[in-house]
């Protein structure tokens, strides 16, 4: 037997490897959806009674996280056509060849199940039919209807702002109000978010035949009033906490500043609706997520 095969270098899994791991993060989408695991405790803390449960803030964030890497992972199965007419995602492994369909399927699959079954099991029956919501809208509703109609942002918006109102849900075993508002803050803040970043883009998603607003919209009157709607909608939910005596004062003079800021760089892209705008909005939108969601953790009441 030659003795190379017994060497411990030689057995190591090809999943293992610098290469496959980036492609791993790549897939399961482990950037963005760092945010997700952020708002889903953030929701959970919120809807904490009294001191904190570490133990069960550590399952409703491991089941969240594999339900969203599984639905990142399938996500990416599903648009893998298209995003190989895209410059910005045909690097993505699926359209590169880096992986095989079959085994991005497999591997959403087995994510996706894993991540309902543990929130079932470990966390609670309500959190673990929210996930199963977030991931049927996710997949089946919101991914088809990109290539439909330019509302996709807007039901998009849904499964995006349902990970807080998991980890709210995680922590009371229940739906109130508490939870809605936070729901509310991230279904507004998703639209000009996106408006941003498919303005940018707008040439690209209409080479991978998406139909976003800004695609469709040519002088971008439309996507100027949806980005100035959807932001104001956002400052008054912004309040929402505060109102409901979740939050003191802090966080709301915090969330004023915040939303008047975000307020100047929409304002700023519908009036003049070019490149340095769409990246101001799409920063501030990047910045004013955290940080209002940490004022919130900050001023609990």
């Amino acid at each position: 037997m030659n003795s190379e095969t017994l060497h411990p270098s030689s057995v190591r899994s090809r999943w293992l490897d610098a290469e496959s791991l980036q492609t791993l993060a790549e897939l399961t989408k482990a950037r963005l959806n760092s945010l997700v695991l952020l708002t889903t405790a953030a929701g959970f803390y919120l809807g904490s009674k009294g001191a904190m449960d570490g133990w069960a803030l550590a399952r409703v964030l491991s089941g969240t996280g594999l339900l969203a890497g599984g639905a990142a992972v399938l996500n990416q199965y599903l648009e893998r056509d298209y995003d190989a007419r895209m410059t910005r995602t045909a690097h993505r492994p699926l359209p590169a060849g880096r992986i095989k369909p079959e085994s991005a399927v497999l591997l959403g699959g087995i994510l996706s199940l894993a991540g309902l079954v543990y929130l079932a099991a470990e966390v609670n029956l309500l959190t673990a039919f929210l996930g199963a919501v977030t991931l049927i809208t996710y997949l089946f509703i919101y991914t088809p209807l990109k290539r439909r109609t330019i509302w996709n942002t807007v039901v998009g918006a849904v499964p995006g702002a349902l990970p807080p109102v998991m980890g709210w849900v995680a922590a009371q075993g229940r739906l109130d109000w508490g939870a809605l508002a936070v729901f509310a803050i991230l279904f507004f803040w998703q639209v000009p978010h996106f408006l941003a970043i498919a303005w940018l883009y707008r040439e690209d998603y209409a080479r991978g035949g998406y139909v976003m607003l800004p695609v469709v919209d040519v002088d971008g009157s439309r996507t100027a009033r949806h980005a100035l709607h959807y932001t104001m909608a956002m400052m008054t939910a912004s309040v929402l906490p505060s109102l409901l005596g979740l939050t003191g004062g802090l966080y709301l003079a915090g969330a004023l500043v915040l939303g008047g800021l975000f307020l100047s760089a929409t304002l700023w892209f519908a009036r003049r609706l070019h490149r340095p705008s769409a990246r101001a909005l799409f920063l501030a939108s990047i910045l004013y997520q955290p940080v209002l969601v940490g004022l919130m953790v900050w001023d609990k009441v």
